[in-house]
């Protein structure tokens, strides 16, 4: 089938709002080639799971698209539509299984050396997009901090090396109470500026008491959920012919339901339950390592929910072991922390959650701070702090936050 052809009546199995949606702009889809348009329908067809910022994005994408003239839209798409595609992908069922087409059309164009040249004209609609629709600046300046070492006791090398240039560098830091303090300021944020899971607390460990007005992530709460995704894995993999591609689309298809999340309690929300579960299911380590948990779950709500306020807090991970051990539900001996080997992981990811977030609408206004948590160091990243700069300040995080806001 093509897109020409598509009828309202295809898309009764989506979600309620993917379906408006889809069906409000069918005049839209209908001109858009074969090979663009299940890229299109596989986010579309989450619509209902998706952050505000993501259907916003959506929103204002499809709106753009509905303004073109018919000129206008084969201009647009050209680079698309010159996209040789096999009988058996225009055969798919595309609009019921638009993530499986996208993984079938990857094979397609690597196998027919067109990756580039689609990546090439992927490239050139996205700039064109962000032309069109420039991003929206966000209403207060964006705050991202780290915090890294938990449970170390000293440490003697540098730290903040890939942060040091951008920022203030603090020596002289009270750490009493220190991580409180700078998760009392996330609430403080939140309440005095509340918006839809745009305030977040993401912990590599065991999430201490946070309020309702915060979207909470915690390694430690998930662990049941993680205990039945490693069993499935591993059944899974036991499987005869099973390899990493079956293993992927497996497990891209998996719900909360099927890896037994009930918050309960009135406590329900499908929307973070499915990001935790794409969090386990679609980053590599993150089902049994702390550290690369924490990483990609901020990596993923910058990139999705483009949140105004992020702490993230390393905890540490176990100890390599060998794959098998690792990927075990069934380990009988508690597994080896690695203290160090997290403080460093820890280093490196605070300088990636810096990166993203400066990807965002006004990042020339946000600010970042990390802390060696139970330690006196810290760095700071702001308009107003000067950068490369190393302060003799004796002070606590809640003033060097005054100080960088």
């Amino acid at each position: 089938m093509l897109p020409s052809d598509l009828k309202p009546e295809k898309f009764d199995g989506y979600p309620p709002e993917a379906r408006k949606i889809v069906v409000n702009y069918l005049a839209v889809l209908r001109q858009l080639p074969l090979s663009f348009v299940p890229g299109l329908l596989r986010e579309l067809v989450n619509y209902d799971f998706k952050f505000p910022a993501e259907r916003k994005s959506h929103d204002r994408e499809l709106e753009y698209l509905s303004t073109l003239s018919a000129g206008q839209m084969k201009e647009c798409f050209h680079g698309f539509a010159d996209i040789s595609l096999s009988k058996q992908l225009e055969d798919f069922d595309w609009v019921r299984s638009p993530a499986q087409f996208v993984e079938r059309l990857s094979a397609h164009l690597w196998s027919t050396h067109q990756l580039d040249n689609f990546r090439k004209v992927s490239n050139d609609y996205a700039d064109r997009l962000r032309t069109a629709v420039p991003p929206e600046p966000p209403p207060i300046p964006r705050l991202g901090m780290s915090v890294i070492g938990q449970g170390v006791s000293s440490y003697s090398d540098p730290l903040f090396r890939k942060l040091r240039a951008h920022g203030a560098y603090y020596a002289h830091i009270n750490p009493d109470n220190g991580f409180q303090d700078l998760l009392d300021a996330v609430t403080v944020r939140a309440k005095a500026h509340p918006t839809p899971y745009g305030h977040w607390y993401i912990d590599g460990g065991e999430s201490i008491a946070c309020d309702a007005a915060l979207a909470c992530v915690s390694y430690k709460a998930l662990e049941p959920t993680r205990t039945v995704l490693l069993r499935k894995m591993q059944e899974e993999i036991d499987r005869p012919g099973m390899g990493p591609e079956a293993l992927r689309t497996t497990m891209a298809q998996m719900r909360p339901a099927d890896l037994g999340m009930d918050r309960g309690g009135g406590l329900h929300d499908e929307i973070l339950e499915r990001f935790e579960v794409s969090v386990l299911t679609e980053g590599s380590g993150t089902q049994i390592f702390s550290t690369v948990f924490a990483q990609w779950a901020a990596r993923e709500a910058l990139r999705r929910a483009q949140p105004l306020t992020l702490l993230v807090r390393f905890a540490p991970r176990q100890r390599q072991r060998p794959m098998n051990e690792m990927l075990s539900a069934e380990a009988k001996v508690p597994p080896e922390l690695d203290f160090v080997g997290s403080l460093i992981d820890g280093d490196f990811a605070a300088y990636y959650n810096w990166l993203n977030q400066q990807r965002l609408p006004g990042a020339e206004k946000s600010c970042f701070l990390v802390w060696f948590e139970g330690h006196n160091q810290a760095l700071a990243i702001g308009p107003s702090t000067p950068r490369g700069s190393e302060s003799a300040s004796v002070a606590d995080l809640r003033q060097v936050l005054a100080w960088t806001l």
